[in-house]
């Protein structure tokens, strides 16, 4: 470059003058090396390399035409350096620069081109990106760092009118998702990648089921909380799973009101090891709180729960409890020492079956569990209490419903007890999709077994949401500040048992009553064909965010306390026809056997 430089400077260089010109060339030449080393130009791939990255040539370009610039100064006396051949080294270098990147990228996005110089890497891959935002510049970006995967990045799809025809991160956008079809035949496309993580359920069920006619494999992007923490990565492309095909737009919550309360506040949880509970801690861990206490009875999930913690969160202070909430006792003892300000009870028996066998229990773990913690809870000034309630509290029809109803009431009691500054409420909603013993898992084994599928009834239907959707609005109705209510969350549509299994089947690449049977074995004891979220007289009041209302639910009666005590006064013997009867009396829409 610099023989260059001179000649476009001179326009012709003498004999006498080209020894100057070989002397400045080689003295320089080894800076250019050494500026080559610093910034690391020698471990760069220019064919994957990105604009960000072209920055660090334009850095070490910029420091050697200051050197040379100022030794042109400082030895004009000496040799012949006019000042402008630095700088029109400088740019004849960037230009260099520039067209080796665009000349190495455009060259290897030819497959006939890509095929001929990588014999031996795997087969590639086109892939067309369905989403031309945030998400989906970063995933081609990801493929283009790794040419090891395979996968070559065609062009982009996307429903905004004003990004078609452009051309994003180097590819095109090749027009909105309806025309996949045309697009992938013609560019004879191997697999599609849905970049679209804040598009509804029915959005991306249709995508998957047009890539299934199409025979195209697709896959999908982390979810919205990983996209927003910037962690996607090409090796986490994942399989679609039943759970997006479900959701809903990503939840606007109120960060400022949630903040309020948590920011440097004591938190405790009990059932930190649990589907919801362990959830909890990591949407509470976002809002810097002082410290969390990680409370549960069964040590290696709470064990868990506290190594991701020390990974995910390495500036999180937490300590963890191994802790019955029905041993008062011990619970006392967490409470004192821990000194909470702000409390999530998710400690509960969920598991229909299994409490409608041992109603004893599930009173004592769900009643007097949550009767202790409260009544903590008020003892020791906490001033936020968040209860965690089901759908199948509303008109139950088994045990384990109701003991989630009595719960309820258990808190709306206490927070007729409040002091000034502190509120306890209850937070219901439907079932949540992943958790442990949920209806998703088993129907994957089911169908990693060879099927059948069971189901107890064709026309049952439930109302379904994510674990992190459910625990973010539970975090938010816990700051809206009005004691004793019992809030309870839009659960959006509910959905048809057996069109969940249909649609696990179909995403497993299986063909649902062919590959794997589906059968219906009768609904169970204490089972509902459909859930409520609201009894018949409690209506609802709006609250200021919009997927949470407020049921006009009716206080506990004054013979609560009383009734409640007879209650577990029958315990010990566990006899359960005269533990269902007092139930009833305690609670009149409780429909078990």
């Amino acid at each position: 470059m610099t023989y260059v430089a001179y000649f476009l400077r001179l326009e012709s260089i003498s004999e006498s003058l080209l020894k100057s010109v070989f002397l400045v060339a080689n003295t320089a030449l080894p800076f250019k090396i050494l500026l080559l080393f610093l910034f690391d130009h020698h471990s760069t791939s220019w064919r994957y390399t990105s604009f960000a990255e072209f920055k660090g040539p334009i850095a070490s370009v910029g420091v050697f035409t200051v050197l040379f610039f100022s030794a042109a100064i400082l030895l004009r006396t000496i040799i012949l350096i006019p000042l402008t051949v630095p700088l029109i080294e400088a740019t004849l270098t960037i230009i260099a620069f520039a067209i080796i990147r665009v000349t190495s990228r455009y060259v290897f996005r030819e497959r006939k081109l890509l095929n001929k110089f990588t014999e031996g890497l795997p087969q590639i891959r086109r892939v067309l990106i369905l989403g031309a935002g945030e998400s989906g510049t970063m995933i081609a970006k990801e493929m283009e760092r790794h040419p090891e995967m395979g996968l070559l990045p065609v062009g982009y799809l996307d429903d905004d009118a004003t990004k078609q025809g452009q051309r994003i991160q180097g590819l095109p956008v090749l027009g909105p998702i309806s025309t996949m079809k045309a697009v992938a035949a013609q560019l004879e496309v191997d697999e599609i990648i849905i970049a679209m993580s804040s598009e509804s359920g029915s959005v991306i069920r249709s995508i998957v089921d047009e890539a299934q006619q199409l025979r195209l494999a697709y896959r999908t992007i982390p979810g919205y909380s990983d996209l927003i923490s910037g962690k996607v990565a090409i090796s986490q492309l994942r399989q679609v799973q039943v759970e997006d095909l479900l959701r809903r737009k990503p939840i606007q919550l109120d960060v400022a009101n949630i903040a309020a309360y948590l920011r440097d506040r004591k938190v405790l949880i009990t059932g930190a090891g649990g589907s919801i509970g362990s959830e909890m801690v990591r949407q509470v861990a976002r809002f810097k709180p002082a410290e969390i206490c990680l409370l549960g009875r069964g040590e290696n999930s709470i064990f868990d729960i506290a190594y991701e913690c020390q990974q995910q969160y390495p500036g999180l202070r937490y300590e963890t409890r191994i802790c019955d909430v029905r041993d008062t006792t011990s619970l006392e003892k967490v409470f004192r020492e821990f000194q909470p300000e702000a409390v999530f009870h998710a400690a509960a028996h969920k598991h229909v079956l299994l409490m409608e066998k041992n109603p004893a229990q599930a009173i004592w773990n769900n009643v007097k569990g949550t009767e202790h913690v409260t009544q903590l809870a008020l003892a020791y000034g906490v001033h936020y209490f968040v209860n965690i309630s089901t759908d199948k509290a509303v008109n139950p029809t088994s045990i384990m419903g109701v003991s989630k109803r009595l719960a309820e009431m258990v808190v709306q009691r206490a927070a007729q007890q409040c002091k000034e500054g502190q509120k306890l409420v209850s937070v219901r909603f439907g079932n949540v999709l992943g958790s442990r013993g949920s209806v998703v898992p088993i129907f994957k084994a089911q169908i990693a077994r060879g099927g059948p599928i069971t189901i107890t009834h064709p026309d049952m239907i439930r109302y379904f949401m994510t674990i992190p959707e459910a625990s973010q609005l539970v975090l938010q109705a816990g700051g809206l500040g009005i004691n004793g209510a019992v809030f309870v969350l839009d659960m959006g549509e509910p959905v048809r048992i057996v069109d969940m299994a249909r649609d696990l089947i179909r995403l497993s690449g299986l063909t649902p009553d062919e590959d794997i049977k589906i059968t219906f074995t009768g609904m169970r004891q204490g089972e509902k064909l459909f859930e409520e979220l609201l009894t018949s007289e409690e209506g609802t009041v709006v609250t200021q965010h919009e997927m949470i209302m407020m049921a006009r639910s009716l206080a506990p009666p004054g013979s609560f306390d009383n009734q409640l005590q007879e209650l577990y006064d029958l315990l010990p013997d566990g006899k359960e026809a005269q533990i269902r009867q007092k139930i009833k009396d305690i609670v009149p829409t409780f429909q078990g056997a």
